[in-house]
C-alpha cells in the first residue's frame, strides 16, 4: 500500500475533515465542479456560495483555458465563457478569496491544466493559492513524471495535489499515479472526455476496490454524473461522487441569449446540486 509522503498532512487539513465528517454520517461526499468566472464573475462567485449551502461537501473550481482537452462539449463552452467575460489566474485566486471571507470549513479544489499556471509563473502561484484559501490541485495534464514541475512544490507549499485514475490505469502503473498523491483519488469512470457517457456503476464499483487496495486515501468517482439517481449508484461503492458537466449545463441553460446570468441561474444550479445532495444521502440508507 502506497504511504502518503509526510508534507501531505498540512494539505489534507480540510479535506480530510470533511471526507471523516462525512464518514461518521455514514455516507459518501458531494464534490461539486463548477467553471470559475462562469458566465461572469459576480454570478461565479454567487454560484460558489450557493454549493455548499445546498449540499456540496467539497468544491472543484475550474480554471479557465483555451485548449481543455479532457473536457467535453459542455466544459469547453463554459471555459469560453468564463474567458470572454476576463476570467484568469489572477481573478479566480480573488474569488476564492472572496469566498472564503465567508466560508472558512470548505474543501476547494483548483482543477485545470498547466499552460495558466505556468504563465502565472509556479512559485508566484503557489503563494497566491495558498493566500486565497486553495486546499489542493487537480492538473490533469501533468504525468507522474512532470512531479518535478508542480506536484512536489505544491506538496512541499501544504497545498493537496490529487491525481487522476482512469479504466486504462493498470496494477503497474497505479503506484506512480499514487505515489505523491494527497487528499483524495479521483477515479475517472469512463474513458474519453467529460459529460459525453453514463459510466458503468458496477465496473466502478469494483475499479475503487482495485484502487483501495494501493491506497488508504479516500477515492472519488466523476465524469458521467448528472442525476440524484446517478449520484446514489456511485455513492455506494466509493468515498465521494463528483458532478461537473450537469451542474455546467443546468446553469447554460438558465442563461439569456446573449449568454447573460438571469435571476434564475443560482437557483437553478443549487436545485440540482440539492437533488444530487438527497441522492448521496439516500445511498446512505440503503
Amino acid at each position: 500500500m502506497t504511504e502518503p509522503s509526510p508534507v501531505t498532512a498540512p494539505a489534507q487539513a480540510r479535506i480530510a475533515a470533511t471526507f471523516a465528517r462525512c464518514r461518521a454520517e455514514g455516507r459518501a461526499a458531494l464534490v461539486t465542479y463548477v467553471m470559475a468566472g462562469d458566465p461572469d464573475p459576480e454570478t461565479s462567485l454567487k454560484v460558489l456560495e450557493a454549493l455548499p449551502a445546498s449540499g456540496a461537501d467539497i468544491v472543484e473550481f475550474g480554471l479557465p483555458f483555451t485548449d481543455p482537452m479532457a473536457d467535453g462539449p459542455a466544459i469547453q463552452a463554459a471555459g469560453l465563457r468564463a474567458l470572454k467575460a476576463g476570467q484568469g489566474v489572477d481573478k479566480t485566486l480573488d474569488l476564492v478569496r472572496r469566498f472564503r471571507a465567508g466560508n472558512a470549513e470548505t474543501p476547494v479544489i483548483l482543477m485545470g491544466y498547466y499552460n495558466p499556471i505556468h504563465t502565472y509563473g509556479v512559485a508566484r502561484f503557489l503563494d497566491d493559492a495558498v493566500v486565497a484559501g486553495i486546499d489542493g490541485l487537480i492538473v490533469v495534464d501533468l504525468p507522474p513524471e512532470e512531479d518535478d514541475e508542480l506536484c512536489l512544490p505544491a506538496l512541499a507549499k501544504g497545498l493537496a495535489f490529487i491525481r487522476l485514475a482512469t479504466p486504462t490505469t493498470d496494477e503497474k502503473r497505479l503506484p506512480a499515479v499514487l505515489a505523491n498523491t494527497a487528499g483524495f483519488v479521483y477515479y475517472v469512470s469512463i474513458t474519453g472526455v467529460t459529460g459525453t457517457a453514463t459510466p458503468d456503476f458496477g465496473k466502478v464499483a469494483d475499479a475503487v476496490a482495485r484502487i483501495r487496495r494501493h491506497t488508504d486515501l479516500p477515492v472519488v468517482v466523476g465524469f458521467g454524473v448528472r442525476t440524484g439517481a446517478d449520484a446514489a449508484a456511485i455513492a455506494r461503492g466509493a468515498d465521494g461522487v463528483v458532478v461537473g458537466s450537469a451542474l455546467i449545463d443546468v446553469l447554460r441553460s438558465s442563461l439569456d441569449a446573449e449568454g447573460r446570468a438571469q435571476a434564475s441561474t443560482v437557483d437553478a444550479v443549487s436545485a440540482l446540486v440539492r437533488d444530487l445532495a438527497a441522492g448521496v444521502r439516500r445511498a446512505a440508507e440503503v
